[in-house]
């Protein structure tokens, strides 16, 4: 089975700098995660070039980390970067297949697979890189073999989507065009260079409402756990 998130291949050479372009705080992402219960093994869903990892290597050198990815150019840039750190695995993975030998009393996705959205006071909402409903319960279903009992899986939170372009660090133009869908939404991700376009991802994402993604999370063991919460940054969820 194969589940297409997306061609991701063609992103992976500008990854790093639409995401280091202040798309993402990586400190502050890292101070997040090791703000709460102290971890042994953490698992990153959807790693991609191991920017987040390579922040958390940093500061927690005694912990086992692994992450997984979908997409090899992605994970080769990751593996060039983590290469100095010895406690760090990486592995190339479908989420809906996924298999690790460990069991890991943390596993968190930031942007990966699946994500939070929330607008002010609004109810939450999931967001997934994965179309198929039947597939999301699969990818569910795989990571709670991955999670200890006890352990916690955090979602990342984002604000609202919309239209926009931004000039980036290698004064190239990022932009992302959003259109409604059946099932949610799609995304279209643009890089161009003045007039030339260097990059065109379309993107098909589905989603969840609150209610809707704690349903199909706890039918795999994972339960809504505010007091997991990280600030504005992720939702916890705990493995019984």
């Amino acid at each position: 089975m194969e589940v297409h998130m997306g061609d991701y291949s063609n992103m992976a050479s500008y990854y790093d700098v639409i995401m280091t372009s202040g798309y993402y705080d990586y400190e502050k992402i890292v101070s997040s995660l090791i703000s709460e219960t102290p971890f042994e093994q953490v698992l990153e869903i959807g790693c991609g070039t191991g920017l987040i990892l390579q922040e958390l290597a940093k500061r927690q050198p005694h912990v086992a980390i692994s992450g997984v990815d979908l997409t090899q150019p992605m994970l080769d840039i990751a593996q060039q970067r983590l290469k100095p750190f010895a406690n760090v695995s990486l592995s190339q993975q479908n989420v809906c297949e996924l298999t690790l030998r460990d069991a890991h009393d943390l596993a968190f996705s930031y942007g990966g697979v699946w994500y939070f959205v929330i607008d002010g006071d609004k109810e939450p909402f999931m967001v997934s890189h994965i179309p198929d409903d039947a597939d999301n319960h699969k990818g569910f279903e795989r990571v709670a073999q991955c999670v200890a009992p006890g352990g916690v899986l955090l979602l990342g939170i984002q604000g609202p989507h919309h239209n926009y372009d931004t000039v980036i660090s290698n004064g190239m133009t990022y932009s992302q065009q959003i259109d409604p869908s059946p099932i949610g939404f799609t995304k279209h991700y643009y890089l161009k260079d003045g007039a030339q376009t260097v990059m065109a991802q379309t993107v098909n994402y589905r989603t969840y409402s609150f209610s809707e993604a704690q349903r199909m999370m706890a039918a795999y063991g994972f339960t809504y756990a505010p007091e997991q919460n990280r600030g504005n940054l992720f939702l916890g969820f705990k493995k019984s």
